[in-house]
């Protein structure tokens, strides 16, 4: 059975940056596309990065030049660097596989006061 343990979001002030990272098992890591989604208060969740098993990465718009997602196969963990954070980037942050698997992690809250 696939799990999927996000951590590392916290409380950061606009302009700051957070690494989330994703320990992924129940699958074979290596050979997934993987990515990150992200859910604001009232919003539906949005894929905001992916990095393929050849570690080609692809960004949502709102967040290109600021994220940076890459992946460790050995340790079966997906990250997600995040610099230069605005209010705008607060949600909770899943890891899931793209396209994605119908179980989910607990996410793991940023939250970027201004």
């Amino acid at each position: 059975q696939v799990q999927l343990v996000e951590s590392g979001g916290g409380l950061v002030q606009a302009g700051g940056s957070l690494r989330l990272s994703c320990v992924v098992s129940g699958i074979i890591f290596r050979i997934e596309t993987m990515a990150w989604y992200r859910q604001a208060p009232g919003k539906q969740r949005e894929m905001v990065a992916e990095i393929n098993s050849y570690g080609s990465t692809n960004y949502a718009d709102s967040v290109r030049g600021r994220f940076t997602c890459s992946r460790d196969n050995a340790k079966n963990t997906v990250y997600l660097q995040m610099n230069s954070l605005k209010p705008e980037d607060t949600a909770v942050y899943y890891c899931n596989t793209k396209p994605y698997l119908s179980s989910w992690g607990q996410g793991t809250q940023v939250t970027v006061s201004s």
